[in-house]
């Protein structure tokens, strides 16, 4: 039997529920080689390797910490693939260090590519650097202080800023925390959050490109996952400001038995994926694995 929905306002209901970044889903031609790459380049761990021959694919996941306290990359690798479509949709990984130059000199040393030095860009006083992973996914490195959260962002490019922003803001609960244009570059950039801190926090980088109105979608990357106390509330709230935005429910909320988990899928106005998963089975579910 499906779960009542409460006659409650669906929407005041997300900024109050406990929201958490939990993963971006990334499929890979070589998990053995993208394992060595995040670990020893870029300074992760190893958090769970699981082969599944019948079913013909293997998953890895990494991170700075454990699952059920940080936001962590899943690779999945189906046997037989070895290249994807990473598309122009998907921009990078963002990846916060306290010494962006011993990193970068550290990834050149394990023969790593690093496509943009280390600097700043007019009216912002970041230093970052940008590089290509072995699959081609690029990553950006950002000097930051230390922060609980080093997976600091995932960017998605956008064709409408404002209307992405209104999205994330009404169907999921996040906020604003930082908005850039940059008339000189092109570009305009949003970032999305929980809480009121970059530096404390996973962000989605939304960016727009002057006059670019649409980008191809790749099947590289495969979606974020976010933690919810209510996944049938969750879907409702969602299902309601698609119609005013857009976006669409492509799995029902509901319990899925292989990885015994309530979840509910959609993609955004934009066309990305998002799994909403409820926080307590998700937790019972890391724990148990690791």
């Amino acid at each position: 039997m499906a779960a009542r929905i409460p006659n409650d306002d669906e929407l005041g209901w997300v900024k109050k529920d406990n929201r958490r970044f939990l993963h971006a889903g990334i499929r890979v031609g070589n998990l053995n080689r993208t394992i060595k790459f995040y670990t020893e380049s870029l300074g992760m761990k190893l958090l769970s390797q699981k082969y599944f021959p019948k079913q013909k694919y293997s998953k890895a996941v990494v991170g700075f910490g454990p699952r059920d306290t940080h936001f962590v990359l899943e690779f999945t690798c189906i046997h037989g693939v070895e290249k994807y479509e990473i598309g122009t949709a998907f921009g990078h990984i963002g990846i916060a260090t306290q010494d962006i130059y011993a990193m970068v000199e550290n990834i050149r040393a394990k023969g790593g590519v690093i496509t943009r030095e280390p600097g700043t860009v007019t009216g912002l006083p970041v230093i970052y650097s940008y590089g290509l992973d072995p699959d081609g996914y690029t990553y950006e490195l950002v000097q930051s202080p230390p922060t609980p959260e080093p997976i600091s962002h995932i960017m998605l490019h956008v064709a409408d800023l404002d209307h992405a922003i209104k999205f994330y803001e009404k169907a999921l609960g996040m906020n604003l925390l930082f908005r850039y244009d940059s008339p000189q570059e092109k570009y305009t950039i949003g970032m999305v959050a929980y809480g009121s801190n970059l530096t404390q926090t996973t962000a989605v980088e939304l960016k727009y490109n002057y006059n670019v109105t649409e980008y191809t979608r790749g099947n590289g990357y495969t979606e974020l996952a976010i933690g919810t106390d209510n996944v049938y509330k969750s879907a409702a709230a969602v299902k309601l400001v698609a119609k005013e935005l857009g976006g669409q429910i492509i799995l029902p909320p509901g319990p899925i038995p292989q990885i015994n988990t309530k979840i509910t899928s959609f993609v955004d106005p934009e066309g990305f994926k998002t799994d909403l998963m409820d926080n307590k089975d998700y937790l019972k579910e890391v724990q148990k694995k690791e």
